[in-house]
């Protein structure tokens, strides 16, 4: 793992950068005064004010809302921003093979997310228009 910050980092930071430590190429960026995670150069999880954010998209969204988790919202000049990163399920912090796996979900999505961000924009909105 490489970190890229070197001021004293929280004790939930340090938890959640042990837990996920299986994670290849793992790097943690301090960023907007919480941290972004990544495997290689895709951020797939946050963590802000101790808590942990996992990424989501179309496909897997629908598990963290049935689980009840609520995604990242942030309010910016008076609106209110929801960013595609859902809280993670308690399990997580007590069952490794839980975070494994909610993990994956979190790198798949980002995986998707960096194949639509390299297409041109004419193939984005192909792929979004409904026909």
């Amino acid at each position: 793992m490489h970190a890229e910050h070197s001021t004293r980092r929280s004790e939930f930071v340090a938890f959640v950068t042990e837990l996920i430590s299986f994670v290849d190429g793992l790097r943690i960026k301090a960023m907007f005064g919480g941290y972004g995670l990544y495997q290689g150069d895709r951020m797939f999880a946050i963590i802000l004010h101790d808590r942990l954010y996992f990424k989501t998209d179309a496909i897997s969204r629908g598990e963290f809302a049935a689980k009840g988790l609520q995604p990242f919202t942030y309010t910016a000049r008076g609106k209110d921003v929801t960013l595609s990163y859902f809280e993670a399920p308690t399990e997580v912090y007590d069952e490794q093979e839980a975070m494994a796996c909610w993990v994956h979900k979190a790198l798949a999505a980002a995986g998707r997310a960096a194949t639509i961000r390299k297409q041109p924009k004419t193939a984005r909105r192909q792929q979004s228009d409904p026909l």
